[in-house]
């Protein structure tokens, strides 16, 4: 079962790479001023996957439990990182989304002092401290995070479908995180699943499901940014 993750994973970073250098290309040319938390998650994802794969690679080849630790450690790193990231990504699009409202800074203050007390609380509720492994309390708390975004992914969502205005850009990057969610959710819950049954085949398409839900994000943003910035620049949105 560990190779075929492994396998998937190499699979994820051949893919995965080249579209997030396509997207981070797509943004810059579109105009990343109107979306600077997407572009710094984007950077962000673009690093941590470099920066895992070494590490990665040698803990699959050596099979040394030192470097083993080590690469869970810098994964778990990288992940609470990319969770705050995608957190305050769908803040940002929310903010964009009420752009037009005149309670927009009221409801700005609101979900930033709202979102901090959540990722602080939970924060507290799942941390433990050393010896325990990174593991055992990041899963969860990332997790909560993770619930936490597709709820305000779900909000923003129907903000949009709502608006009298619509931006086509900013709804087809909500849709693109609510489908990443969605894969990662049901990919979570069969590796879930395939623990007890010791399924490798199930554990296998969990681990699928869950790249191929960030691959398909990826990639209707680079087409979305690439789309747009070939617009006119009359038909483009505004920057807030």
């Amino acid at each position: 079962m560990l190779t075929a993750r492994f396998m998937i994973q190499v699979c994820g970073w051949a893919v995965g790479i080249p579209l997030e250098i396509l997207a981070i290309i797509a943004l810059l040319h579109y105009g990343y001023r109107r979306y600077p938390v997407v572009f710094l998650y984007l950077l962000a994802n673009f690093i941590s996957t470099v920066a895992d794969i070494p590490v990665g690679i040698q803990s699959f080849v050596s099979h040394n439990a030192a470097i083993t630790r080590q690469a869970a450690e810098l994964y778990w790193i990288n992940e609470s990182v990319l969770q705050l990231l995608i957190f305050a990504t769908v803040l940002n699009l929310i903010d964009l989304a009420i752009s037009m409202s005149r309670w927009r800074r009221v409801m700005r203050a609101i979900l930033t002092a709202a979102a901090l007390l959540f990722a602080g609380i939970t924060f507290w509720i799942q941390f433990e401290p050393p010896p325990v492994n990174f593991g055992v309390w990041m899963t969860p708390w990332t997790r909560d995070l993770s619930v936490c975004a597709t709820i305000l992914c779900l909000a923003l969502w129907m903000i949009l479908i709502a608006s009298r205005k619509s931006d086509r850009t900013l709804m087809l990057i909500c849709g693109a995180l609510g489908m990443q969610f969605t894969a990662e959710a049901i990919g979570e819950a069969i590796i879930y699943l395939s623990v007890p049954r010791r399924s490798v085949a199930l554990g296998t398409l969990g681990s699928v499901v869950a790249v191929a839900g960030n691959l398909i994000c990826l990639y209707v943003w680079w087409r979305t940014f690439r789309a747009a910035a070939r617009r006119p620049l009359s038909h483009r949105v505004a920057p807030s």
